[in-house]
């Protein structure tokens, strides 16, 4: 919880100043989220500083009394979450009980009123008391503005932004359109524009095919759909396999769609369903040049046949790109737009799939042979990895000369070593905010585009400690920024960082610890040690 589930609430929290919490139908040590009050009001408006309110996910108040068992009666339920500190039911459950569990005297009305207040506070904060609210200025929105040019462009580059570059080989990638004379592509996800959008996907303002972008490119374009999702023939096979044979370059679309992963369908296994490696195979033996995979998927894909696959030259991983997205590979295949996505996910291989669903540890167990989970401590072999992504030029990361060694804690009072840890370890709580807070540094790096195009490039920077010893990550991600590199330019980015947040760790107990001695920044393959000392 504490070094894993928490950190990106807490930063929405603290940083983005998010103003609604959702809680789900889990359950935090036994306990269902909505009605975990260390969790809701402790943590979240105690620690964090929540200043908004709190909903729950849809029918998850009827569960704790229903299919959760947790609640003795649907008062129980009701009285368990509003006194939690949970504020507005999505459902009907609260509106149903909240009386009939005042009369049993289970809830007060205080409560209530306490959920009314963050809710009516909030829309004062909003304005919406302020005279007639469709004057206001949020009241000024109509459905014309949706699809204005300002919002298509922005999802364009939203689309192009996020496509991820997983493989370049033989000189095949970007496409020059004046060596195309004629292109084949091939796979279900080519042609159905819905296929784009994924889960939770409103209507498009307009849309195009990956298939009705590449014919923009090249007029000679043919399309067979292979296979589909779930099965293939050995016709269908032979339509791609001829037609592959025909032309000069081939492009296949494949992947997942919401037949295979969607909210209430969970996944069974890592690789692409039916029978599309078989159709991939086949294709880039029948090509003349080496074929470009193009993969749709919300969730990582076990691919390693066609990564170590000379026949395919290129791979790339869009996502669900929405509405532009056909557009966006169109662009990247032809080298309109550098790619410089980056994986957000560890892709692991089909043998992860032995890994219970509900184990939710994350660290290896060497003993039982567990593997860990995340980036941060999965010690089995990935397809790729956290944070991959490739691009069509090339970059080199320099730490500044003038970058910080050694940081220093000038304590009023002696800190007390971690008990039961053998390594020099401070408890955060016990150096204090206000110290911590002073443990402050700054890490600039140099960043140079060697390559022949401008492009957006990620900075990831990284941390990690010299061992793995008492539950350390392998490394962890504590900064990331975006620059924008005409071909030969550089840059310096800086990252501040705070050692207490972003180089201290979790011990069993939840305790967040600082540990003294070399820790080292990452970024790339180039590495910074900081020596912490107290």
């Amino acid at each position: 919880m504490e070094d894993t589930y928490q950190p990106p609430f807490r930063s929405c929290i603290k940083q983005g100043r998010a103003t609604c919490v959702m809680c789900s139908y889990n359950r935090v040590n036994g306990v269902p989220t909505c009605a975990d009050y260390n969790l809701l009001s402790k943590t979240a408006r105690g620690l964090w500083g929540f200043n908004g309110y709190i909903a729950s996910d849809c029918d998850a108040v009827a569960l704790i009394y229903g299919a959760d068992g947790y609640a003795k009666s649907a008062e129980d339920a009701v009285a368990d979450v509003l006194k939690a500190g949970m504020d507005l039911n999505c459902g009907d459950y609260v509106q149903k009980y909240a009386g009939s569990a005042v009369k049993e005297g289970k809830l007060s009305e205080s409560e209530i009123n306490r959920a009314l207040h963050n809710l009516f506070s909030l829309r004062m904060r909003l304005g919406l008391f302020n005279g007639i609210p469709k004057q206001q200025a949020s009241g000024n929105i109509f459905a014309n503005q949706i699809c204005s040019k300002e919002h298509q462009d922005l999802a364009l580059e939203a689309a192009q932004d996020g496509i991820v570059l997983l493989k370049k080989t033989a000189n095949l990638l970007p496409l020059a359109r004046s060596r195309v004379t004629s292109l084949g592509v091939i796979g279900p996800n080519a042609n159905v524009g819905y296929k784009l959008l994924g889960n939770y996907g409103g209507p498009p303002c307009k849309g195009i095919t990956p298939l009705g972008a590449l014919q923009t490119y090249v007029g000679s374009t043919r399309y067979v759909a292979g296979c589909d999702s779930a099965a293939c023939t050995s016709s269908s096979i032979n339509d791609a396999v001829q037609l592959a044979k025909s032309v000069d370059y081939v492009i296949m679309f494949m992947g997942l769609e919401q037949d295979q992963e969607r909210e209430d369908l969970d996944r069974v296994d890592l690789v692409l369903p039916g029978m599309q490696q078989a159709l991939i195979s086949n294709v880039a033996g029948a090509a003349k040049r080496p074929i470009i995979l193009v993969l749709l998927s919300g969730g990582p894909v076990d691919i390693t046949f066609a990564k170590l696959d000379g026949r395919i030259g290129g791979i790339l991983w869009a996502g669900y790109p929405g509405e532009a997205g056909g557009l966006a590979i169109a662009r990247i295949i032809f080298g309109e737009h550098n790619p410089g996505g980056r994986l957000p996910v560890t892709w692991y291989p089909q043998e992860f799939t032995r890994v219970p669903m509900i184990d939710m540890r994350m660290r290896a167990d060497p003993a039982s042979g567990y593997p860990g989970r995340t980036y941060r401590f999965y010690t089995g072999k990935p397809v790729y990895r956290f944070g991959h992504g490739l691009s069509y030029t090339t970059y080199s990361y320099e730490f500044e000369a003038e970058a910080v060694t050694s940081i220093y804690l000038n304590d009023s009072q002696p800190l007390q070593a971690t008990a039961n840890s053998d390594i020099p370890s401070y408890n955060i709580e016990s150096i204090g905010s206000d110290a911590c807070g002073k443990l402050k540094l700054s890490a600039a790096v140099s960043v140079k585009n060697h390559g022949p195009m401008a492009g957006k490039h990620p900075v990831l920077l990284f941390s990690r400690w010299p061992s793995l010893q008492h539950g350390r990550a392998v490394k962890q991600l504590i900064g990331f920024k975006s620059v924008h590199l005409e071909a030969g330019e550089s840059t310096k980015v800086v990252f501040s960082l705070w050692p207490c947040q972003q180089l201290s760790r979790a011990m069993g107990d939840g305790t967040r610890v600082l540990d003294r001695g070399s820790h080292f920044l990452v970024v790339g393959e180039k590495e910074h040690e900081i020596n912490i000392v107290f």
